[in-house]
């Protein structure tokens, strides 16, 4: 965790100094995140009843200007993914309650479209679209059973690779954000939704696919230099 810790100050200390040089617009911003996943073998989807997983992210943008309306906006981000999961049935009067959860933290890059719309009183609407890449750095899978009033539980960390035996995920993920915000005075509030492409299955015999899925709600602010 320190080593993120660092890689992010560097991010916005290089950010701050490009600031001088291309008069861009710097910010940082946190908030919310909801995921999922979707799980397929052979074309049949696997994850209906997977549930959202609260989370969060937390990153600084770069957004250079275009036009008044149309920027460029890049940036890092931390962002939790995964998802979870619960069932209870009865067998033989007794109940089994099974629950489970994979938590994952990616670094995420985006490469955004934006085009904002000034509303007046110091006010804008934003949308924004375009790819991500992200490299999953930690995770944690957990599951815990309770039978007959007795609970047994087990946490594993993830193992990140394309070894189909040993791995979990594979790393490197890729996808598709779309959102929308609006902008008071330097104030951001934002609402994103990140649609995974990338196929993180080490095992794809079978047709198998996992892919990400995540809602974010973020709030930020930025540091403007024209």
């Amino acid at each position: 965790m320190k080593y993120l810790v660092k890689i992010f100050i560097v991010f916005v200390g290089s950010i701050m100094a490009f600031d001088d040089l291309f008069a861009q617009n710097i910010g940082l911003k946190g908030g919310l995140n909801l995921s999922s996943m979707i799980f397929k073998e052979d074309g049949e989807t696997y994850s209906e009843d997977f549930k959202m997983r609260p989370g969060f992210n937390i990153g600084a943008t770069a957004e250079f200007p275009l036009s008044e309306m149309f920027s460029f906006e890049t940036g890092l981000q931390l962002s939790t993914k995964g998802f979870n999961y619960s069932l209870e049935e009865t067998e033989m009067g007794e109940s089994i309650n099974f629950e489970s959860n994979i938590s994952l933290l990616y670094l995420d890059i985006p490469f955004l479209a934006k085009s904002s719309f000034d509303i007046g009183y110091d006010k804008k609407i934003y949308a924004t679209f375009g790819p991500y890449v992200g490299l999953g750095i930690s995770g944690k899978s957990k599951i815990k059973i309770t039978y007959d009033g007795e609970t047994e539980s087990d946490e594993e960390t993830i193992e990140w690779g394309s070894d189909k035996e040993s791995s979990d995920f594979k790393r490197l993920d890729f996808g598709l954000t779309i959102g929308a915000g609006v902008e008071i005075n330097s104030v951001l509030i934002g609402l994103n939704y990140s649609l995974g492409l990338a196929n993180i299955s080490p095992n794809t015999d079978n047709g198998n696919m996992i892919n990400n899925r995540v809602l974010g709600l973020s709030v930020g602010y930025k540091f403007s230099r024209y």
